[in-house]
């Protein structure tokens, strides 16, 4: 039996401090460690990923799973480009093994990450070093039990879901599907009700595998 996870309900800030003091936690033992941040669609995750590795500094890094989107033109070639962000139209086998490879390497290593601005994978974009000791891995699918992404689970020495209103996640979504300019405000909007807001959904079926749930209190 998984064990009940502990349920806050806080501001930004609040969460940020509950984090940063599971981090320092974790950077009391030895070794490596891996924290996740899970979450919906625009609930924060990359915001607080990077701001907790940020305030880190050399001891932590950043590890997206968004790094790990199929890239465009395979989406594209298997008739999937519309489902983009949907749990299959990502590498979720190879985030689980690299996750998984990196957890056990000393050396310096280098991961993917995800560019809005062209929508699509960055290959090697973030450097990590090898005396990093500890892994910030954010993303939706960090918790679910269906394959590929169940190994992930196990990986994590702490993993934190972060839950934020449906509504005030769908307005977040526009505005950011909007910023980049890529898409007409139709699009965008079918975007979000297809795909983003079903992700949702999805993953907060998913949040009693954290160990710990922010309940964030937020208007923006």
């Amino acid at each position: 039996m998984e064990p009940i996870a502990q349920s806050h309900r806080v501001t930004a800030e609040a969460a940020f401090d509950l984090v940063h003091a599971e981090a320092a936690r974790l950077l009391a033992r030895p070794g490596r460690h891996v924290l996740g941040i899970a979450g919906g669609p625009g609930a924060g995750k990359s915001t607080l990923a990077q701001e907790l590795v940020a305030a880190l500094g050399s001891d932590a890094a950043h590890v997206p799973m968004d790094g790990f989107h199929m890239r465009q033109e395979k989406l594209e070639a298997l008739g999937t480009a519309a489902d983009k962000g949907m749990p299959h139209t990502f590498e979720g086998a190879a985030f689980a093994a690299f996750l998984a490879r990196l957890r056990d390497a000393t050396g310096d290593e280098v991961a993917p990450d995800y560019s809005r601005r062209i929508e699509d994978v960055v290959e090697g974009a973030i450097a990590i070093p090898g005396a990093t000791r500890l892994l910030v891995t954010e993303g939706n699918y960090l918790l679910l039990t269906s394959a590929p992404w169940r190994p992930v689970r196990r990986l994590l020495d702490v993993a934190v879901f972060l839950d934020v209103p449906r509504d005030i996640v769908q307005a977040r979504l526009l505005k950011r599907h909007a910023a980049e300019g890529l898409f007409t405000a139709a699009r965008n909007h079918a975007h979000v009700e297809r795909v983003d807001l079903a992700n949702y959904d999805l993953v907060a079926r998913s949040r009693s595998r954290a160990d710990i749930i922010l309940e964030l209190i937020t208007t923006d």
